[in-house]
C-alpha cells in the first residue's frame, strides 16, 4: 500500500505539470502567429535549466522516483518551449537566446554533471546537486516580490492572476509537505519559502482586489490631449500676428495668458509604471507570471486598437 509520502508527491506532480502546462496556450498563439511578439526566451531557458537540474538531483536520490517524474516532464515541456521559440523569435533575439540556452543547458549544466559523477562520491554528489537545486528554487520564488511592489504601489491586482497565484502556492504546500514526510531539506527549504510569499501574495490580493483604482478612460486622455494641441496651436497663431501698437501688445498678453492655463499633461497611466517596474525587476520566477502580464497588455492593446479603428469609422 502506498505511503502517504507517493500520494502527496502524485498530487504535486498533477499540480506541477498543470503549472509547467499552463504555457501551452501562448505557445499556440506563437505557432499561428508565427511571432514571438514581445515574450522573452530567458525565462524559458532558466527554467529549463532548472527543470534539468532538479531531474538529474532525483537520478542520484534513491527515493527521488516522483521528483524525476514531474522535473523531467517539466524539462520536456520547456525544451519544446525553448525551440518554438527559437524558431519564431526575431534574428537578434534567436542570437541571444540561443547563446544563452548554450550557456546555461549545455555549459553549466554539463559542467555539473560532469563535476557530480566525476569529482564527487558517495552522499557529496546528493548535497552538491540539491544545493544547486534549492539555490535556483529560492531565486525562483524571490521573483514574485517584484509583482507584490507592484501590486501594493499601483493598489490593483490587474498584474498578479489569481489562479496563477494560488496554484504555485498550493504547488509549495504540497511539496512543502512532501519534503517533511521524506525529510528532504533541499525541496523543504525552497517549498517553505515559497509558501511564505505565496500566502503573501493571496493575502494582497484579498486587500486590493476590490480597491483598484479607477484609470482614466482612454477616450477622456485623448480628448484632454486634443484641447492641448488646439490651445498650443492657438498660442502659436497668435504670436505669429503682425500688428502694431495696443493690438500687438493685447495679442502677446492673451498668449501669455492662453499659455499659463493650458492642461497639465496627462498623469503617466499606472499601466506604464507597471511595465517599466516589471522590466526592471524581472526574475527566473517571471517564466509564468511575465507571460500572464504580457497576455494581458496584448490582449488590452488589441481592444484599444480595435476601440480606435470603429471609432475612426463612425
Amino acid at each position: 500500500m502506498a505511503g502517504p509520502s507517493f500520494i502527496i508527491g502524485i498530487i504535486g506532480n498533477v499540480i506541477s505539470i498543470l503549472v509547467f502546462a499552463s504555457l501551452i496556450k501562448t505557445f499556440t498563439r506563437v505557432v499561428k502567429k508565427k511571432s514571438t511578439e514581445n515574450f522573452k526566451g530567458s525565462p524559458y531557458i532558466t527554467t529549463l535549466l532548472c527543470t534539468s537540474l532538479w531531474t538529474f538531483y532525483g537520478i542520484l536520490n534513491p527515493d527521488g522516483l516522483l521528483i524525476t517524474t514531474v522535473n523531467g516532464a517539466g524539462a520536456l515541456l520547456q525544451l519544446s518551449y525553448v525551440i518554438l521559440y527559437l524558431m519564431y523569435a526575431p534574428k537578434e533575439k534567436k542570437i541571444k537566446s540561443m547563446k544563452l540556452a548554450a550557456l546555461l543547458n549545455i555549459g553549466f549544466l554539463g559542467s555539473v554533471i560532469a563535476v557530480t559523477l566525476l569529482a564527487l562520491h558517495g552522499n557529496l554528489r546528493l548535497t552538491f546537486v540539491g544545493i544547486l537545486c534549492a539555490c535556483l528554487t529560492i531565486g525562483m520564488y524571490a521573483s514574485p516580490l517584484a509583482v507584490m511592489r507592484i501590486v501594493i504601489k499601483t493598489e490593483s491586482v490587474k498584474y498578479m492572476p489569481f489562479l496563477l497565484s494560488f496554484f504555485l502556492f498550493l504547488n509549495a504546500s504540497i511539496w512543502g509537505t512532501y519534503s517533511l514526510l521524506v525529510k528532504d531539506l533541499y525541496i523543504g527549504v525552497p517549498q517553505v519559502i515559497g509558501f511564505v510569499l505565496g500566502t503573501a501574495q493571496l493575502i494582497l490580493y484579498a486587500m486590493y482586489k476590490n480597491k483598484s483604482p479607477s484609470e482614466e478612460s482612454d477616450e477622456d486622455l485623448q480628448k484632454e490631449e486634443e484641447r492641448s494641441a488646439h490651445l498650443v496651436k492657438e498660442v502659436i497663431e497668435m504670436k505669429g500676428r503682425k500688428e502694431d501698437g495696443d493690438d500687438q501688445i493685447t495679442s502677446k498678453n492673451r498668449a501669455l495668458r492662453k499659455g499659463s492655463s493650458l492642461p497639465k499633461p496627462p498623469v503617466i497611466r499606472q499601466s506604464s509604471i507597471g511595465k517599466v517596474l516589471r522590466t526592471l525587476s524581472m526574475g527566473p520566477y517571471e517564466q509564468q507570471h511575465w507571460v500572464w502580464f504580457q497576455d494581458e497588455e496584448n490582449d488590452h492593446n488589441r481592444d484599444l486598437e480595435g476601440g480606435k479603428k470603429s471609432g475612426s469609422q463612425i
